[in-house]
Protein backbone atom coordinates (compact mmCIF):
# COMPACT_ATOMS: atom_id res chain seq x y z
CA UNK A 1 0.00 0.00 0.00
CA UNK A 2 1.82 3.38 -1.24
CA UNK A 3 2.50 5.73 1.47
CA UNK A 4 2.28 9.72 1.18
CA UNK A 5 -1.46 10.02 0.49
CA UNK A 6 -4.69 11.15 2.07
CA UNK A 7 -7.62 8.27 1.86
CA UNK A 8 -11.01 9.63 2.99
CA UNK A 9 -13.15 7.14 4.01
CA UNK A 10 -16.67 7.15 5.47
CA UNK A 11 -17.01 5.27 8.73
CA UNK A 12 -20.82 4.29 8.37
CA UNK A 13 -24.20 5.62 10.60
CA UNK A 14 -22.78 4.34 13.80
CA UNK A 15 -22.58 0.65 14.04
CA UNK A 16 -18.95 -0.05 13.77
CA UNK A 17 -19.65 -3.78 11.58
CA UNK A 18 -20.99 -1.40 8.58
CA UNK A 19 -18.02 0.11 7.13
CA UNK A 20 -17.34 -1.55 4.19
CA UNK A 21 -14.54 -3.87 3.49
CA UNK A 22 -12.45 -1.37 1.43
CA UNK A 23 -12.34 0.79 3.91
CA UNK A 24 -11.32 -1.70 6.98
CA UNK A 25 -8.66 -2.71 4.55
CA UNK A 26 -7.45 0.99 4.43
CA UNK A 27 -8.01 1.55 7.77
CA UNK A 28 -5.96 -1.25 9.73
CA UNK A 29 -2.58 -0.32 7.14
CA UNK A 30 -3.24 3.25 8.25
CA UNK A 31 0.01 5.13 9.33
CA UNK A 32 -2.42 8.03 11.03
CA UNK A 33 -6.22 8.23 11.61
CA UNK A 34 -7.48 11.56 11.84
CA UNK A 35 -11.50 11.13 13.01
CA UNK A 36 -14.59 12.93 13.72
CA UNK A 37 -16.87 13.08 17.14
CA UNK A 38 -19.24 9.94 15.80
CA UNK A 39 -16.77 7.85 14.48
CA UNK A 40 -17.19 4.85 17.02
CA UNK A 41 -14.29 3.93 19.55
CA UNK A 42 -14.14 0.15 18.26
CA UNK A 43 -12.89 1.11 15.05
CA UNK A 44 -10.10 3.25 16.35
CA UNK A 45 -8.81 -0.46 17.64
CA UNK A 46 -8.75 -1.99 14.34
CA UNK A 47 -5.87 0.55 13.46
CA UNK A 48 -2.46 -0.65 13.56
CA UNK A 49 -1.03 -0.35 17.51
CA UNK A 50 1.92 2.23 16.38
CA UNK A 51 -0.63 4.29 14.12
CA UNK A 52 -0.71 8.01 15.50
CA UNK A 53 -4.59 8.93 16.26
CA UNK A 54 -6.05 12.64 15.97
CA UNK A 55 -8.95 13.94 16.63
CA UNK A 56 -10.30 16.49 15.53
CA UNK A 57 -14.63 16.37 16.19
CA UNK A 58 -16.66 18.80 15.70
CA UNK A 59 -20.16 19.65 17.51
CA UNK A 60 -22.36 22.63 16.79
CA UNK A 61 -20.78 25.52 18.68
CA UNK A 62 -17.44 24.10 19.27
CA UNK A 63 -14.61 22.92 17.36
CA UNK A 64 -11.45 21.07 18.13
CA UNK A 65 -9.96 22.35 15.04
CA UNK A 66 -11.03 24.75 11.91
CA UNK A 67 -11.64 22.84 8.86
CA UNK A 68 -8.55 25.17 7.51
CA UNK A 69 -6.26 23.25 10.19
CA UNK A 70 -7.66 19.71 9.35
CA UNK A 71 -6.61 20.46 5.96
CA UNK A 72 -3.80 21.19 6.54
CA UNK A 73 -3.13 18.27 8.82
CA UNK A 74 -3.62 15.61 6.48
CA UNK A 75 -1.10 17.52 4.00
CA UNK A 76 1.52 17.48 6.52
CA UNK A 77 1.37 13.91 7.62
CA UNK A 78 0.95 13.02 3.87
CA UNK A 79 3.99 14.82 3.23
CA UNK A 80 5.74 12.78 5.90
CA UNK A 81 5.22 9.82 3.93
CA UNK A 82 2.29 8.37 6.24
CA UNK A 83 -0.93 6.75 4.54
CA UNK A 84 -3.29 8.78 6.39
CA UNK A 85 -6.68 7.76 6.69
CA UNK A 86 -9.25 10.30 7.59
CA UNK A 87 -12.67 8.44 9.01
CA UNK A 88 -15.80 10.43 8.83
CA UNK A 89 -19.07 9.58 10.08
CA UNK A 90 -21.61 8.37 7.36
CA UNK A 91 -20.44 9.38 3.66
CA UNK A 92 -17.99 11.29 3.10
CA UNK A 93 -19.44 13.24 0.45
CA UNK A 94 -22.85 13.48 1.95
CA UNK A 95 -22.68 17.00 4.39
CA UNK A 96 -19.04 15.72 5.18
CA UNK A 97 -16.63 18.24 3.61
CA UNK A 98 -14.76 15.04 2.33
CA UNK A 99 -14.47 17.33 -1.15
CA UNK A 100 -13.16 20.05 0.74
CA UNK A 101 -9.88 17.68 2.61
CA UNK A 102 -10.07 15.60 -1.07
CA UNK A 103 -9.00 19.00 -3.26
CA UNK A 104 -6.97 21.03 -0.90
CA UNK A 105 -4.72 17.59 -0.68
CA UNK A 106 -4.83 17.28 -4.35
CA UNK A 107 -3.96 21.26 -5.08
CA UNK A 108 -0.93 20.34 -2.54
CA UNK A 109 0.47 17.49 -4.48
CA UNK A 110 -0.87 14.61 -2.28
CA UNK A 111 -2.63 11.87 -3.67
CA UNK A 112 -6.09 11.33 -2.78
CA UNK A 113 -8.18 8.77 -2.69
CA UNK A 114 -12.31 8.68 -1.11
CA UNK A 115 -13.86 5.40 0.07
CA UNK A 116 -17.66 5.57 0.00
CA UNK A 117 -19.78 5.08 3.31
CA UNK A 118 -23.28 3.84 4.18
CA UNK A 119 -24.92 7.16 4.67
CA UNK A 120 -26.58 7.88 7.90
CA UNK A 121 -30.09 8.25 6.79
CA UNK A 122 -29.72 5.17 4.86
CA UNK A 123 -28.48 3.44 7.90
CA UNK A 124 -31.45 5.06 10.10
CA UNK A 125 -34.28 4.13 7.52
CA UNK A 126 -33.23 0.52 7.90
CA UNK A 127 -32.25 -0.23 11.65
CA UNK A 128 -35.71 1.78 12.36
CA UNK A 129 -37.40 -0.28 9.78
CA UNK A 130 -38.98 3.29 8.09
CA UNK A 131 -38.06 2.91 4.69
CA UNK A 132 -37.93 5.98 2.82
CA UNK A 133 -39.80 4.47 -0.51
CA UNK A 134 -42.34 1.79 -0.25
CA UNK A 135 -45.04 0.53 -3.06
CA UNK A 136 -48.06 2.51 -3.19
CA UNK A 137 -46.83 5.21 -0.13
CA UNK A 138 -43.44 6.37 -1.09
CA UNK A 139 -41.89 6.66 -4.66
CA UNK A 140 -39.63 9.77 -4.00
CA UNK A 141 -37.27 11.42 -0.99
CA UNK A 142 -35.15 14.00 -0.65
CA UNK A 143 -32.47 14.51 1.93
CA UNK A 144 -31.89 18.22 3.32
CA UNK A 145 -29.27 19.60 5.74
CA UNK A 146 -30.95 21.48 9.04
CA UNK A 147 -28.30 23.56 9.50
CA UNK A 148 -26.22 25.29 6.87
CA UNK A 149 -22.83 26.83 6.19
CA UNK A 150 -22.35 30.07 7.17
CA UNK A 151 -21.83 32.51 4.01
CA UNK A 152 -23.17 30.15 1.46
CA UNK A 153 -23.08 31.55 -1.71
CA UNK A 154 -26.32 30.01 -3.18
CA UNK A 155 -30.39 29.89 -1.87
CA UNK A 156 -31.06 28.34 1.52
CA UNK A 157 -32.94 25.09 1.20
CA UNK A 158 -36.62 25.76 0.83
CA UNK A 159 -37.98 23.10 3.32
CA UNK A 160 -41.63 23.95 2.17
CA UNK A 161 -41.00 23.72 -1.59
CA UNK A 162 -39.04 20.34 -1.34
CA UNK A 163 -41.92 18.75 1.28
CA UNK A 164 -44.14 20.21 -1.66
CA UNK A 165 -41.92 18.18 -4.58
CA UNK A 166 -41.62 14.58 -2.81
CA UNK A 167 -42.96 11.91 -0.59
CA UNK A 168 -40.82 11.50 1.94
CA UNK A 169 -38.92 14.35 3.39
CA UNK A 170 -35.27 13.66 5.45
CA UNK A 171 -33.57 15.90 7.71
CA UNK A 172 -30.14 15.58 8.67
CA UNK A 173 -28.51 17.69 11.03
CA UNK A 174 -31.75 19.47 12.48
CA UNK A 175 -32.07 18.34 16.16
CA UNK A 176 -31.31 22.11 17.68
CA UNK A 177 -34.26 23.67 15.12
CA UNK A 178 -36.32 20.56 15.06
CA UNK A 179 -39.54 22.12 16.12
CA UNK A 180 -39.19 25.10 13.81
CA UNK A 181 -38.20 22.17 10.72
CA UNK A 182 -41.34 19.84 11.52
CA UNK A 183 -43.43 23.20 11.72
CA UNK A 184 -42.99 24.26 8.46
CA UNK A 185 -42.97 20.99 6.70
CA UNK A 186 -46.37 20.34 8.83
CA UNK A 187 -47.50 23.82 6.94
CA UNK A 188 -47.19 22.00 3.98
CA UNK A 189 -47.90 18.15 4.10
CA UNK A 190 -50.36 18.64 7.39
CA UNK A 191 -50.01 18.28 11.19
CA UNK A 192 -51.15 14.88 11.55
CA UNK A 193 -48.60 12.88 8.41
CA UNK A 194 -47.37 10.49 9.81
CA UNK A 195 -43.48 11.05 11.25
CA UNK A 196 -40.30 9.83 13.22
CA UNK A 197 -36.89 10.70 14.77
CA UNK A 198 -34.44 8.49 14.85
CA UNK A 199 -31.30 9.36 17.36
CA UNK A 200 -28.22 7.44 17.37
CA UNK A 201 -28.93 5.71 14.54
CA UNK A 202 -27.42 1.74 14.26
CA UNK A 203 -25.61 1.95 18.18
CA UNK A 204 -26.72 0.63 20.95
CA UNK A 205 -27.89 4.05 21.94
CA UNK A 206 -30.86 4.12 19.04
CA UNK A 207 -34.07 5.64 20.34
CA UNK A 208 -36.63 6.11 17.75
CA UNK A 209 -39.85 8.97 18.43
CA UNK A 210 -42.55 7.77 16.14
CA UNK A 211 -45.53 9.82 15.71
CA UNK A 212 -47.38 12.62 13.92
CA UNK A 213 -45.88 16.07 12.96
CA UNK A 214 -47.76 17.45 15.19
CA UNK A 215 -46.68 15.29 18.46
CA UNK A 216 -42.77 14.88 17.15
CA UNK A 217 -43.33 18.94 17.71
CA UNK A 218 -43.98 18.53 21.06
CA UNK A 219 -41.64 16.29 21.60
CA UNK A 220 -38.90 18.89 20.17
CA UNK A 221 -40.69 21.41 22.57
CA UNK A 222 -39.93 19.15 25.54
CA UNK A 223 -36.33 18.81 24.69
CA UNK A 224 -36.73 15.04 24.14
CA UNK A 225 -34.92 15.24 19.97
CA UNK A 226 -31.17 15.68 20.66
CA UNK A 227 -28.30 15.13 18.85
CA UNK A 228 -27.23 13.29 16.71
CA UNK A 229 -30.82 12.88 15.31
CA UNK A 230 -32.37 12.75 11.73
CA UNK A 231 -36.05 13.84 11.33
CA UNK A 232 -38.13 11.42 8.61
Amino acid sequence: MARGRVVIVGAGPGDPELITVKGLKYLMQADVVVYDRLVPAELLELAPPGAERIYVGKEPGRHTMTQQEINELLVRKALEGKLVVRLKGGDPFIFGRGEEECMYAVSRGVECEVVPGVPSFVGASASACIPLTSRGVSSSFAVVTGREAEGKQSRSVRLEAVARSVDTVVVLMGAARSYEILDRIGSVVGYSKPAAVVIWATTPRQRVLEGTVATLMEAARRGAVTNPALIV
